[in-house]
């Protein structure tokens, strides 16, 4: 079976990108309006650009109405419109609940930082050392980030990519995470990753394989 994807809707092609790209890391970004507002949304499109300087990025797509999500109103350059800055909290198993709330969709300036199921979780927001965007206090990892470029693949059009890319200005780890190398313990991080539909995947099964012919 083979497709063109022009001849898709949208709409399949998404399920084509989300089913066969598996597993995504999810990226908990969150961010602040210029007037102070905070929002805390996950997106599945997201990996890391380079370490020279430390670079990753995320993708929001699109509103249905072609419009673009807070985090990517927010995450705009100053000149733009917005603060430039944005944070990657990383999902551990134990706040996939929370970040799954975290993905109602709320009329601009509300915080999902304030809802109620978010809340009583125990989900809450710490202060970053270098950008105003507050981090998720119990996410194992934060990258504290300064937006460097945005790409935008159709603009204005429902489901068009968005490509924010960031430099990391600072890195929160958890106490115990990573030793004196600075190697993550994959077992304590227990990241979950996301599959097609609503389904997701637990990174504890895993294995080791040499690099090359060994």
């Amino acid at each position: 079976m083979e497709f063109s994807p022009d001849s898709l809707p949208a709409a399949d092609r998404y399920k084509l990108l989300i089913g066969s790209i598996v597993p995504r890391p999810i990226a908990w970004v969150s961010t602040m309006s210029p007037d102070g507002r905070t929002n805390l949304a996950p997106f599945s499109f997201v990996c890391g650009v380079g370490s020279d300087p430390m670079t990753l990025l995320f993708c929001p797509a699109n509103k249905p109405d072609g419009s673009e999500k807070d985090s990517l109103l927010n995450a705009r350059p100053a000149d733009e419109g917005g603060t430039g800055e944005f944070v990657v909290n990383i999902v551990s198993d134990s706040l996939a609940r929370a970040m799954a709330y975290s993905a109602t969709p709320l009329p601009r300036g509300e915080s999902e930082f304030d809802m109620r199921e978010v809340r009583e979780l125990g989900i809450s927001p710490a202060p970053c050392r270098v950008v105003r965007p507050p981090r998720v206090a119990q996410s194992p990892v934060s990258f504290e980030c300064r937006t460097m470029q945005i790409i935008r693949t159709n603009p204005g059009v429902p489901a068009g990519g968005n490509i924010v890319i960031g430099r990391v200005v600072h890195v929160h780890v958890a106490d115990g995470l990573i030793n004196e190398r600075l190697h993550v313990d994959p077992e304590q991080l227990d990241a979950v990753g996301r599959m097609g539909g609503l389904s997701y995947c637990r990174t504890r099964d895993r294995f080791d394989l040499p690099m090359g012919r060994g």
